[in-house]
């Protein structure tokens, strides 16, 4: 089984425009959607939408709208009860692809909360399945959080995938190699964040085809202790670097139509992909067929397996 852990989940609401954003301008909206978000429920999501078990654990009133919208999406989840609502995300989605997010910083939650969440997990996770740790943490959650709770998953035998940023990725990374996990799911700002290069020089050397720097930044966290690094690289599509070697893969020819859940859509798919028995580069080909999918979806839709185009990506060795 898969369990997600989303800290900070949210409603997401999705305006896709008519045209371009004009910034101080109107703008015509051409739809609205409104899903069930935040970073480890859309990856239930996905795995849920594949067939496979997930579990989301999460902190969520009793009334919430967001957990009315699991049910209606069979999204099994395990809730910690909190007072206010979940808070309401903004995603600003231009003809082109183009994603602009607006997102509130979350509920508050206490020491009681967060060691009931960590139960949850510790509960739901066996040696067979994975933990993700998913997205922002929401203000009153200590930085190191998530470092704490890679220590505890692994202590219990379940593998775990972090896939954050700012703060808790600099906590994640500052405990390493005690809280290293066995997948990290970074992008090419995240991956610059942890070692410190410039995000921009990675792009660029991405989009040019040179993936050196890459890797090389890829490679030294793997020499920190984590076990695998799956970093994606936006339209130069995603790169995962193992003790046994480093594959590229590039996405298949789509429109993009929102990049909204696009990265949490490519975990999904290496989790599944691993969870099957594939080898590495099967990971990688399932994790970009999946972030593609996703990419050519409008708004917040999230793909099925009968979307996927697998066959037309495109995996390489790189030395």
């Amino acid at each position: 089984m898969i369990v997600t852990l989303t800290a900070n989940p949210s409603l997401d609401r999705t305006a896709t425009l008519a045209g371009p954003l004009v910034r101080g301008g109107v703008n015509r909206i051409v739809s609205v959607g409104v899903e069930a978000g935040g970073k480890g429920v859309n990856v239930a999501r996905v795995v849920t939408l594949a067939g496979e078990e997930a579990l989301a654990v999460l902190p969520a009133r009793p009334d919430d709208p967001l957990l009315a919208a699991l049910d209606t999406l069979r999204v099994t989840y395990r809730a910690v009860a909190v007072p206010a609502l979940v808070r309401t995300n903004l995603a600003v989605t231009e003809p082109d692809g183009t994603t602009t997010k607006i997102n509130e910083p979350g509920t508050e939650l206490g020491s009681e909360e967060l060691a009931a969440l960590a139960r949850r997990v510790l509960t739901a996770s066996d040696e067979d399945g994975w933990v993700v740790l998913s997205g922002s943490l929401p203000p009153g959650v200590p930085a190191s959080w998530y470092a704490e709770l890679v220590v505890q998953v692994r202590a219990a035998g379940a593998r775990v995938a972090v896939d954050t940023s700012d703060a808790p990725l600099r906590a994640l990374a500052a405990a390493f190699p005690r809280s290293a996990p066995d997948l990290l799911k970074p992008n090419s700002e995240e991956l610059a964040q942890l070692t410190g290069t410039d995000p921009a020089a990675l792009e660029a050397s991405a989009a040019a085809g040179d993936l050196g720097p890459s890797v090389g930044a890829a490679r030294g966290l793997l020499d920190a202790g984590v076990g695998a690094v799956l970093a994606t690289l936006g339209a130069a599509g995603a790169l995962l670097v193992t003790a046994d070697g480093a594959w590229s893969a590039a996405p298949p020819p789509i429109v993009p139509r929102s990049t909204v859940g696009a990265g949490d859509s490519a975990l999904a798919g290496y989790l599944l992909a691993a969870t099957s028995g594939a080898d590495a580069p099967g990971r990688l080909r399932h994790a970009v067929a999946y972030g593609s999918a996703a990419t050519s979806l409008p708004g917040t839709s999230l793909p099925r397996p009968d979307q996927l185009d697998v066959d037309r990506v495109r995996v390489q060795h790189v030395d």
